[in-house]
């Protein structure tokens, strides 16, 4: 194993520990299905990639980790609404029954919804400026929001069909803020 693939595994399992020492453990029905959405695997890329990048700062441990947490969590509620019957209609997660067939319905709503404020709540423990802590807030908000991920899955939504890659292309060209940003999302992830 190389040195980057043991640092990836290291803060994989520190957001690991890290997200069963903030996630409520109380025993409820809402808690035990947060836990089982957020608890079940996963990749942690977007953790990890906090991670790396705190580690051009002089950040605490704790606030790398709550920072790592909160976009876990935000990760983790789009994952739980995205498997209801009324969007994707999934019944498996990682090879696992989704949240609304182990739970119910209902319960999956509210635990998707418990784990957002979750995040902004571990936002707000951490050991920075306020001034720094309002960005973040703020851009978490923004790309978890309507012109963000919901808005995505708004079009997600609408897309009831399989686009072609040309109707893919056009969409790009009319959505991207530039022709420069089209045209840097089509490049092969090799250049």
């Amino acid at each position: 194993m190389t040195d980057f693939e043991n640092l990836l595994n290291n803060y994989r399992d520190q957001v690991n520990k890290s997200l069963q020492e903030v996630l409520p453990s109380e025993g409820s029905l809402i808690t035990e299905a947060m836990r089982y959405s957020v608890l079940n695997g996963g990749k942690r890329l977007r953790p990890i990639l906090v991670y790396l990048s705190s580690d051009l700062s002089h950040c605490d441990q704790k606030s790398r980790d709550l920072s790592a947490c909160a976009v876990e969590l935000i990760h983790c509620y789009s994952l739980i609404h995205d498997d209801l019957p009324s969007m994707d209609n999934d019944d498996l997660r990682r090879g696992k029954p989704t949240c609304h067939i182990k739970f119910d319905e209902a319960t999956a709503i509210l635990a998707g919804d418990a784990l957002q404020p979750l995040a902004f709540e571990l936002i707000c423990g951490i050991n920075i400026k306020e001034e720094t802590k309002t960005v973040i807030l703020s851009k978490l908000a923004s790309a978890s929001g309507f012109s963000g991920m919901v808005g995505g899955q708004v079009k997600d939504i609408q897309m009831n069909y399989e686009a072609t890659v040309e109707e893919l292309d056009v969409c790009l060209l009319y959505t991207s803020p530039s022709p420069r940003d089209a045209t840097l999302s089509r490049m092969p992830s090799s250049a």
